[in-house]
């Protein structure tokens, strides 16, 4: 679309996906897996920003909290509960693991919403380590708690008999899939909001369409707030309802 407005003469030329490039944060040239690049800077910013928040805005822990001590205090709550709800009280002991998944997603997310800032949850690179790190991790945790009869988690004996064997299969390739649907859940819906905010940013500079194409921006900015909540609510539950199927394997 770029390529034939500029040949048209058109001033309407932009690269909606330039923003996902990961770049090296020094110098020029090919990113080796040890180059710092763009990713790591906001990778390293929404851990700091987590540190900022959990332990230096606590530290105090005073009776009546301040604004920073309140977020915190709501969040482990929320997350907590969450976790209780959903795999009982035998999941909350991994209540660490899955608060810091949620809180750096939570995180990623609303920092890539600054100007000028880089997203990292909208790269599968990030989020394929999340998604296949709570697949092995849950695993695991299946097989030490259960041996064996964690495979009972694909084989449901409620059905008719000769369904099961079919039905196992169907299991087996679902929860194989997990890690895959995980991931591109997350960064899938992160690029899909930030390229539509950078085409509309584009249009905006059309004078006829400049009003519209403002309004549309901040109609979208307002709805990626709530979809950065969201998408880390939605990749933490999904890793509580993997978490209890590992727990308690039995149909």
């Amino acid at each position: 679309m770029a390529a034939e407005a500029q040949s048209e003469g058109s001033s309407l030329v932009f690269h909606p996906l330039d923003q996902f490039i990961v770049k090296p944060l020094f110098g020029e040239g090919p990113v080796q897996w040890y180059t710092p690049t763009n990713v790591t800077l906001w990778m390293a910013l929404a851990v700091l920003a987590i540190v900022a928040i959990f332990v230096i805005g606590t530290r105090g822990r005073a009776i009546i909290p301040t604004r920073v001590q309140s977020v915190a205090e709501v969040l482990y709550g929320f997350i907590y509960k969450m976790i209780e709800d959903v795999t009982g009280h035998d999941g909350v002991k991994f209540f660490p693991y899955i608060m810091t998944l949620f809180l750096f997603i939570l995180f990623g997310n609303y920092l890539g919403l600054l100007p000028k800032s880089f997203t990292t949850t909208s790269h599968i690179a990030v989020t394929a380590v999340l998604g296949f790190g709570v697949f092995f991790a849950v695993t695991i945790i299946g097989f030490i708690k259960n041996g064996p009869s964690f495979l009972g988690l694909f084989w449901m004996s409620d059905a008719p008999l000769i369904l099961r064997p079919i039905i196992a299969v169907i299991e087996v390739i679902s929860y194989f899939v997990r890690p895959v649907s995980h991931s591109i859940r997350l960064a899938g819906n992160i690029m899909a909001g930030h390229a539509v905010m950078k085409v509309f940013a584009g249009f905006a500079a059309i004078a006829a369409i400049s009003p519209v194409s403002v309004a549309a921006i901040v109609a979208i900015y307002g709805l990626e707030v709530l979809v950065a909540f969201i998408q880390a609510y939605v990749f933490t539950i999904l890793t509580c309802v993997y978490l209890k199927d590992a727990l308690h394997p039995g149909h």
